[in-house]
């Protein structure tokens, strides 16, 4: 009889890390990785802050697995992220890949804007069967609530829509909107700045015509008030982690909940438990996002026993990866030990 192939190695993601992750970027990534298992291994619990484009290049095939598995505990999001990741469930086979971005005259990117895309770096958004369709659900309700005289943060609205759409609907993968996850997990969400969104200026527009009231959509320093007890309650046990990817308000809005309970409103608070950003951004002067994490002891944020990584390199690489080694440590925890106690030997 022929030899049997051997059995597949159960934590591959993992293995290629701790192999191959020697120096540089890679050993941030590595070092992350690990310190980030042991805090979820301890009790920890972890909050993620999404900036960039992350929905629309998909993140959430592996971003939504990692809600589903315990892996993450709370996120901050622009309101394109949270957008986004919508309309990809809703619209993902009209959207439109461009992989020759960079060789797009002005002439190209005119012909995108006439054929109802909304180009974003190599990929677009249609938004006809996007932007407008969610519009159909969306507006009714805040309308609704205008009338109720109700009042909601920006992330309910999206979670109760969710609701309302009809499964055989969906376009994309379920199994890959992290939205979706998020909801269904009831999820605590902080969306700074939504605003500055496509769903923020529909907004404002039925705001301005009268249509609908403003009131509805609860403000950002409601969304701190709010962030403060769900700090506390999140790092309550083993403490809460930070994973930021990207910069600017998702990173530091949510960031700032320590300092503001031990400042302002003069309570006990724990500090961050573990901080990690992938960012291509390259420290310069006045640059947040370019910020190495000891500025950030200054502000009271971290403190120096707080682990601390910056992966600099392109988060749409180094996040699935994180991610899909975290996911295997979730199926095979008794390993992972095992293979990092080798790593850190």
């Amino acid at each position: 009889m022929p030899p049997t192939d051997p059995l597949p190695p159960a934590l591959p993601v993992c293995e290629f890390i701790v192999k191959n992750y020697h120096n540089f970027n890679a050993r941030s990534l590595r070092a992350a990785l690990v310190a980030y298992w042991s805090h979820i291994q301890a009790g920890g619990k972890m909050f993620w802050a999404l900036a960039g484009a992350m929905s629309s290049a998909q993140l959430g095939i592996t971003l939504a697995p990692a809600i589903r598995s315990g892996l993450i505990h709370g996120l901050s999001v622009t309101g394109a992220n949270l957008e986004e990741s919508l309309f990809r469930l809703m619209a993902h086979h009209s959207y439109k890949d461009f992989p020759d971005y960079r060789y797009l005259t002005k002439a190209d990117d005119t012909q995108i804007l006439e054929a109802g895309m909304r180009r974003v770096t190599d990929t677009s958004i249609p938004e006809e069967e996007a932007f407008r369709a969610v519009e159909k659900i969306m507006v009714p309700m805040w309308k609704t609530a205008s009338q109720q005289g109700s009042r909601r943060f920006w992330h309910e609205y999206f979670y109760d829509l969710l609701g309302q759409i009809d499964p055989h609907h969906y376009e994309g993968n379920p199994e890959h909107c992290w939205l979706l996850a998020a909801a269904q997990a009831n999820l605590p969400l902080v969306v700074p700045g939504y605003e500055d969104s496509t769903f923020g200026n529909i907004f404002a527009a039925y705001v301005k015509t009268g249509e609908v009231n403003p009131a509805i959509a609860r403000s950002g320093i409601e969304y701190m008030a709010s962030f403060y007890d769900q700090y506390q309650h999140l790092s309550a046990e083993g403490g809460l982690g930070f994973f930021q990817i990207g910069g600017g308000i998702a990173g530091d809005f949510p960031i700032c909940v320590v300092p503001s309970i031990k400042h302002d409103l003069g309570q006990p608070v724990k500090p961050w438990a573990y901080f990690c950003q992938i960012s291509d951004s390259t420290t310069s002067y006045g640059s947040y996002s370019g910020a190495t994490p000891n500025e950030k002891i200054t502000w009271d944020k971290l403190t120096q026993q707080t682990p601390m990584f910056v992966i600099e390199s392109d988060a749409t690489i180094v996040a699935p990866l994180m991610l899909s080694a975290l996911l295997e440590c979730c199926q095979y925890p008794e390993a992972a030990a095992a293979l990092f106690a080798s790593y850190q030997s």
